[in-house]
């Protein structure tokens, strides 16, 4: 049977030439990576489309049809709960959804579950605004301001959650232990991001969290994540 997704106006911007397949709206920024890692990590069958910001595709009429918040990133899976089609936004929703659907990177014990999702939460309530905010007051138009306060207020907010999985990570493999998980899938795009692309290593003194960077080299170096963190490629 035919996959018919043409009732989803995203498909008329993005056609999906697999539309058996998940398809994923994104961009290969920190929060767009951690869905195409997941992805590339269980193995699931995708079609990735890139959401440009150099187009203002986010802010498009069919874009926002799937994502109400204009953010990447976004998807539609054609065989959802109960064979039906679904549609996410929100990485962290999507992660979990694609960690149940696969059975994958979630442990399975209920405790567990929710040790994992704590983490998430601390990603997304904690990591991902500190260290965006830091972003834009060390590199991008804040770094013109001539107040330095706002800067140095998450310079050391972000010292201090780095400072948080570091302790964490003292002794363990991986941040739920010894196995791999979507904790370090929504965590350590952030950490690479932040002394990479908004250099900042000297500023938050990345030397100084010895457990966090011994964990973000392993997490590099996994196959799937070296080929999520470029889908979808960029034009």
């Amino acid at each position: 049977m035919t996959t018919d997704l043409s009732s989803f106006p995203i498909t008329r911007k993005w056609p999906a030439r697999h539309p058996e397949r998940l398809q994923l709206y994104s961009l290969p920024t920190p929060n767009g990576v951690k869905v195409s890692i997941m992805l590339e990590e269980t193995g699931l069958p995708y079609e990735p489309h890139l959401v440009s910001f150099e187009r203002n595709d986010q802010l498009s009429p069919e874009f926002i049809s799937l994502s109400a918040n204009n953010k990447i990133p976004a998807i539609l899976d054609p065989d959802g709960p109960g064979g039906r089609p679904l549609a996410l936004f929100e990485s962290g929703a999507i992660l979990v959804y694609l960690a149940d659907k696969t059975g994958q990177l979630m442990p399975e014990d209920p405790a567990l579950r929710y040790e994992a999702l704590q983490w998430l939460m601390f990603q997304m309530g904690g990591v991902g605004p500190m260290f965006g905010q830091l972003g834009f007051f060390h590199k991008f138009a804040g770094k013109d301001y001539e107040d330095k306060r706002p800067r140095d207020r998450y310079v050391a907010e972000s010292r201090r959650l780095l400072g948080v999985m570091d302790r964490h990570l003292q002794g363990k493999e991986w941040m739920m232990g010894r196995d791999y998980s979507i904790v370090d899938i929504v965590l350590f795009p952030w950490v690479r991001n932040l002394i990479g692309f908004y250099e900042a290593r000297e500023l938050v003194q990345f030397e100084q969290f010895d457990n966090v960077a011994r964990v973000l080299q392993a997490f590099v170096q996994r196959p799937a994540v070296q080929r999520g963190l470029n889908i979808p490629a960029r034009d």
